[in-house]
């Protein structure tokens, strides 16, 4: 099967992918910055250099994107027709990454939230307002 555009086009529109500063990282940011936490972003000396870093929750944040996470059930996590192959191939290691990168962090003590972009766009206060609730029980229990 061929692709639907050309490989100049196909080329563009990958470029336009971002790794970090996506929209649902700003609304996540946006948010957590007006109910008062602090944070740092894109710590590279942490594994998986996480996309939020609140140190004195000790937590980190990672905003998943559905498609390239794999979101489990979501429809979202498509496989792409051409090149299938390909693709569970890089979707595989980009799983095994996070998994890594989860389990380090946790042995480091550091406690790990993901959140999913299908949920940030559903329910964006909800979703903020679930982490901040988690991270009010981490301080009151430390």
């Amino acid at each position: 099967m061929s692709d639907v555009h050309s490989p100049q086009q196909r080329s563009f529109n990958m470029s336009r992918i971002r790794g970090r500063d996506t929209k649902p990282e700003l609304l996540v940011r946006s948010h957590l910055h007006r109910l008062g936490f602090r944070f740092r972003l894109n710590v590279r000396e942490l594994p998986g250099k996480p996309d939020i870093v609140l140190p004195k929750y000790r937590t980190v944040v990672f905003v998943h994107g559905c498609f390239w996470h794999r979101h489990p059930g979501c429809r979202y996590a498509t496989i792409p027709k051409h090149n299938a192959e390909f693709w569970e191939k890089k979707f595989k290691r980009t799983q095994e990454r996070d998994s890594e990168a989860e389990k380090k962090l946790k042995t480091l003590g550091w406690g790990v939230q993901i959140l999913w972009e299908c949920s940030i766009r559903a329910d964006l206060s909800g979703t903020i307002h679930q982490l901040a609730a988690s991270l009010d029980l981490a301080k009151i229990s430390r």
